[in-house]
């Protein structure tokens, strides 16, 4: 198991540091979108591939980020039904979701995309506006995207297992919102409890 955690923790760091990363290109696109906006605006002028490569940042920015929002626990969940079952019961539920949907969905989705990537690569296939950008770095931005949360899948199979076999130790259910807010909690415990002594 040793092997497969480092496998994890590799994937894991991959993950966290593709996601902060591709975070500054929702910057970008903001800054693109006032800079097409003023243009637009004060010189009467404007092109279909400013437009264009704004959905091509906030599509990397969203497809960048996806397999580290699963790291950090942050996809939607059934709080209401899952905060009530047992840690074991969670668990189980984890894994069996990973397994049965996000996979099968996205090894189905790399499959279709790639060659459908790749015709597009191979063509230098152009967007159809006038103006407009080359479409296959936007493509390959999906089969990037899906291929890193395929992944991070994979990191999550191998940590649930671990924690279900005790080699990795449980910090429970916890989104990164409440893992900062426990420690901002223990920071506050332990200054006060050194003020007093």
């Amino acid at each position: 198991m040793g092997g497969l955690l480092a496998l994890s923790r590799g994937i894991d760091r991959t993950s966290k540091f593709i996601g902060r990363s591709v975070a500054w290109l929702i910057l970008v696109a903001v800054l693109v979108s006032a800079g097409n906006a003023i243009i637009r605006k004060v010189f009467n002028a404007s092109s279909n591939m400013w437009l264009e490569l704004q959905w091509y940042l906030y599509g990397a920015a969203f497809l960048g980020a996806a397999a580290y929002t699963l790291c950090e626990k942050e996809h939607i969940r059934i709080d209401i039904l899952y905060g009530q079952w047992s840690r074991r019961a969670q668990l189980r539920i984890d894994l069996l979701g990973h397994l049965l949907l996000l996979m099968p969905f996205v090894t189905l989705m790399n499959w279709m995309l790639w060659p459908w990537i790749l015709r597009s690569l191979h063509s230098g296939e152009y967007s159809t506006n006038s103006g407009g950008l080359i479409l296959w770095p936007g493509k390959m931005m999906l089969g990037v995207g899906f291929s890193l949360l395929a992944l991070q899948g994979i990191s999550e199979i191998i940590k649930t297992l671990a924690v279900m076999r005790g080699d990795l130790p449980d910090d429970g259910y916890q989104s990164s919102e409440e893992r900062v807010s426990a420690e901002a909690a223990n920071r506050i415990e332990a200054a006060s409890s050194e003020t007093t002594e």
